[in-house]
């Protein structure tokens, strides 16, 4: 896989290549490109690039002193776009919303389009369910505690419930180990998780969506208990070309839950704003 160095520190990435027009991905706490693994087979003729954000199941750890903030990550994907030299992306996201804040910090002039996958929006940051673990990792002892609590059954049940298909062991085997094993990225982890602002931050950050006036689509799921239902047709609303997808039978991840639907709507968002596939 390939691998950059950023002010950051190392961010690997799979890129797909090709010369068809570049989508990028980006994916969960604490989740890596494998999220969508069963979408990217469904996007023949895309340039498709999928960091591993430091958001905890990166297989790198950073600078010590790296911002891995909400803006911060923010501010290292638009410096992973600039690197890359990657134009007229469309950024999709799922389950963190984290990425939509380069609106707000005036770096989105990379991204042609907009694609918001059951995220995080608004002051849902973390959403409730999510909360305990990261007040766990806010007390001491916590941070190893979670490590410990990424083997047990119950607490991968869970985490499962992000998908109403279960998630395969092996994805979160791969997922919880580098927290797991190294105890720098667990560090990084836990200053991610811990770093959500106050809601009337990150209400201001949302609110900056009303700038962004090129496409946008927003994909809803219609079984999330992690992202307010009402949350879709909100953003939808509030961005100037927004449009809004609602997808049933689906928890959070909709990538794994329902990934031909998603590929279908994904496409079809894509054909309709001149991104058309050259192998469609």
């Amino acid at each position: 896989m390939p691998r950059i160095e950023l002010s950051a520190g190392p961010i690997d990435y799979a890129d797909t290549g090709g010369t068809g027009p570049v989508l990028v991905f980006t994916h969960g706490f604490p989740m890596n490109e494998s999220q969508w693994r069963k979408v990217v087979p469904l996007l023949p003729g895309y340039r498709c690039v999928l960091p591993t954000l430091p958001l905890g199941a990166h297989r790198q750890p950073m600078h010590a002193d790296a911002d891995l903030s909400q803006r911060g990550q923010a501010l290292l994907l638009a410096e992973l776009l600039e690197r890359l030299d990657l134009t007229d992306v469309t950024l999709v996201m799922n389950d963190w919303g984290g990425p939509q804040f380069v609106v707000s910090e005036g770096k989105a002039e990379r991204v042609g389009r907009l694609v918001m996958v059951a995220c995080e929006a608004f002051d849902n940051f973390p959403p409730k369910p999510a909360r305990p673990l990261v007040a766990l990792c806010r007390v001491p002892g916590g941070p190893r505690l979670m490590t410990k609590l990424f083997r047990t059954k119950l607490f991968r049940h869970k985490y499962g419930e992000l998908s109403k298909r279960g998630i395969p062991g092996d994805v979160l085997d791969d997922w919880f180990a580098p927290a797991t094993r190294d105890k720098e990225i667990l560090r990084d982890l836990v200053k991610f998780a811990t770093s959500s602002p106050r809601s009337a931050v990150l209400l201001d950050w949302t609110a900056r969506l009303c700038e962004f006036d090129r496409p946008a689509l927003v994909v809803w799921a219609a079984d999330d208990r992690m992202m307010p239902a009402g949350h879709g047709r909100r953003l939808a609303d509030l961005l100037p070309q927004g449009k809004l997808v609602e997808i049933a039978d689906s928890a959070t991840l909709i990538p794994e839950d329902q990934p031909e639907r998603l590929a279908e709507a994904l496409t079809r968002f894509l054909a309709d704003t001149g991104a058309d596939s050259p192998a469609g």
